[in-house]
């Protein structure tokens, strides 16, 4: 076990080395009227949540396929019946998702983190966390591998959850709808801490949530065509020795990682859809009946 901690301490450190893009260059305020400030000469990205309104940026870049990093501090203190999100999403009735969620909770209780994805519209396929840290003294580097066969979710450089692509089993997966990244803070205290039970107390607004590091790795679309950075399909042939750089379109799990992110699950993991027989009466939805 001593192994898998340190393991998930190595890539902590090597996930704060990621290229940081922009933030007046790659990223628009979308709503909140002035509570979200790009800072530290566009470095940084702080969203402001008080009694009005929360607040949420989104990318300028639409992407199909890539590899997104973010770079989050959390709200501290009493974050009860607060949510800060980063997710990448396509738009419309049948439009695909994939979520980071973090709960916020009373002082000296943990976040809960809280995953989903969405295909064609349809979601349920939630999974939720308890972080091994604080995620509120320092950034944590929160990641979205996003290619043809797999969507990895990771924390630090740690797999936490990997939706793969099961089409030829009959299960839907989110590869043709170009999708942006989105991030918000907002009020959900109707459910969002202990079911509800626990609201939000306005005294200690606003809540603050910072980002910064945000990187995208990623084939951009525009004007109805993928564009992909320079050497991607080399690397994806190659492997490392192709770039290495640019793995992230064929990236799948190696053996540690696997038994890392087993690691994570096992210990963290406080809610899977796919264990929920109450939920689904009529079976667990197909992709959890496969490996």
């Amino acid at each position: 076990m001593r192994s898998f901690a340190l393991a998930i301490a190595a890539m902590a450190c090597l996930a704060t080395i990621a290229q940081a893009g922009n933030f007046y260059q790659d990223t628009e305020m979308t709503w909140g009227d002035g509570r979200g400030k790009v800072v530290d000469g566009g470095r940084g990205l702080d969203l402001t949540l008080d009694r009005t309104s929360g607040s949420g940026f989104q990318s300028k870049s639409e992407y199909l396929f890539g590899k997104i990093d973010m770079q989050i501090k959390l709200v501290p203190g009493n974050s009860a019946g607060t949510v800060t999100t980063f997710y990448l999403s396509s738009q419309g009735n049948t439009h695909d998702e994939i979520d980071f969620e973090f709960l916020g909770n009373v002082t000296g209780e943990p976040y809960t983190l809280h995953t989903n994805v969405f295909t064609q519209g349809q979601g349920q396929r939630e999974q939720q966390f308890r972080l091994w840290f604080d995620p509120t003294t320092a950034y944590h580097t929160y990641s979205i591998v996003w290619n043809p066969q797999h969507v990895i979710f990771a924390v630090d450089g740690s797999p936490i959850r990997d939706f793969k692509n099961h089409e030829a089993r009959g299960v839907a997966f989110p590869k043709s709808q170009p999708m942006r990244l989105y991030a918000s803070l907002w009020n959900a205290d109707d459910w969002a801490t202990q079911g509800g039970r626990v609201k939000a107390d306005w005294s200690k607004a606003p809540f603050v949530a910072s980002f910064r590091g945000f990187s995208a790795d990623a084939c951009v679309w525009s004007n109805g065509k993928q564009q992909c950075p320079v050497g991607t399909m080399e690397a994806a042939v190659g492997g490392r020795r192709g770039g290495g750089r640019r793995s992230w379109w064929n990236q799948q799990l190696s053996d540690m990682s696997y038994r890392r992110m087993r690691w994570v699950q096992r210990k963290f993991m406080i809610y899977n859809y796919c264990t929920d027989a109450k939920r689904f009466p009529q079976g667990i939805p197909a992709e959890c009946r496969l490996r």
